[in-house]
């Protein structure tokens, strides 16, 4: 780390970072982390994040806790305060210019932020952490952000491919956050022998918005009933948010075989190590079960005018290779995970996949093995996808320095 970082300028650097999310608070609080660490301390941080990166030492100019929003309705009513943010961040940003703007997922937000900034600021180096989906919704965003984006962190393997073929910005794989916590989602020796015993714990994931519940929750219910009905008790645990739990209490209180609910990070991760299978919602959730080595059922359902309208514009880049909408799947290149989606998305179907993968069966033994191919995949034995991001900015900034 030390060697690396003799390599890079160790003069003051000052960082402007922008996060308003509660997932974006938590990848610019580790990358601030790996940002000082390899530059020997001497960084400056200050801009618009959250309780995580104003702990690691953020200087913050607002609060972003009036920025979350959930649903179209919230959007309009929050418009005023998030227009005004944006104006606030920009000219803070002008108003005294860092060495490099950083600008962290939530792309609605920090794009305009990036425009707004390059027209007023053309020289400033602005760096995007997450990519927005292009290589499957709005391929044209990737050619679009190239005027006011000049490097992305990709944190998926094939996104460096995806831009340079859509022409996009240039992007640097570093590895996704779910690296970081492989020591959670992996089980000891102990862990992995409960796996086995009975009854089986079964993960329930049906998602973390409340319109995936109400479209999941029934027919992820009904699906374990069938399953329990067949092969006998199951111990089922449901992680989801807390502000959830009254709407799930009572939407499980009609499952034929009741789950337990859990909402804090220690009890969801030791449910993780302990579970034998699970079925899950389309999301990043299905590549945190592969890496933890659990077998899964995938489905997801969305209204049928919605489903109609984006079979006919989303676009699965050639260089994704799969056509599917499974994360883990994408990354590994194949259907290693079996998924039911609109009209496909029945208690019967989902049943009997969960079947297929409870014992030593074909299926549950071809998933664990596509899963261990994930590590060479993603870059798991090699250094924190944190620390990969901040050696990534450090090299990019040194470079551009270099330019004649």
């Amino acid at each position: 780390m030390k060697a690396q970082s003799e390599t890079l300028s160790s003069s003051a650097l000052d960082v402007f970072l922008v996060a308003v999310e509660a997932s974006g608070d938590a990848l610019g609080a580790a990358l601030m982390r790996g940002l000082a660490d390899q530059h020997d301390g001497n960084v400056s941080f200050r801009g618009l994040g959250g309780a995580g990166m104003v702990a690691a030492g953020l200087a913050t100019t607002g609060d972003v806790a009036d920025m979350a929003m959930v649903g179209i309705g919230t959007v309009v009513m929050k418009l005023p305060t998030v227009l005004r943010r944006l104006r606030e961040t920009v000219d803070a940003i002008v108003a005294a210019p860092p060495d490099v703007l950083m600008l962290i997922d939530a792309p609605d937000f920090t794009h305009r932020v990036a425009a707004r900034v390059r027209k007023r600021l053309p020289s400033l180096p602005i760096v995007k952490y997450v990519s927005p989906t292009v290589w499957y919704w709005r391929p044209g965003r990737a050619r679009a952000m190239r005027p006011f984006i000049d490097l992305i962190l990709g944190v998926l393997p094939f996104e460096p491919e995806v831009h340079r073929e859509l022409g996009g910005p240039l992007c640097v794989y570093v590895g996704h956050p779910l690296l970081e916590q492989l020591d959670m989602l992996r089980p000891s020796a102990i862990e992995a022998k409960e796996r086995v015993t009975d009854p089986p714990l079964i993960l329930a994931l049906p998602g973390s918005r409340r319109h995936e519940l109400r479209r999941l929750g029934p027919v992820f219910g009904s699906a374990l009933g069938l399953v329990a009905q067949r092969h006998g008790a199951l111990n089922i645990v449901l992680p989801t948010l807390p502000h959830l739990v009254p709407e799930l209490e009572a939407q499980v209180a009609n499952w034929p075989s009741r789950p337990r609910i859990v909402t804090n990070e220690e009890d969801k991760y030791a449910a993780f190590r302990r579970a034998r299978a699970a079925i899950a919602a389309s999301g990043t959730v299905t590549l945190e079960l592969a890496l933890a080595g659990i077998p899964v059922v995938a489905a997801y359902r969305i209204p049928a005018i919605e489903g109609f309208v984006l079979r006919r514009i989303k676009k699965i880049h050639p260089a994704v290779w799969v056509d599917s909408v499974i994360l883990a799947n994408l990354v590994l290149r194949e259907r290693a995970i079996p998924e039911f989606l609109q009209d496909e998305c029945t208690a019967d179907n989902i049943a009997c996949g969960l079947e297929g993968i409870l014992g030593d069966t074909p299926n549950r033994r071809s998933q664990i093995e596509s899963f261990k191919r994930l590590e060479a995949i993603l870059g798991v034995h090699q250094r924190s996808p944190a620390q990969r991001a901040a050696k990534a900015v450090l090299e990019f900034l040194e470079n551009r320095r270099d330019r004649p």
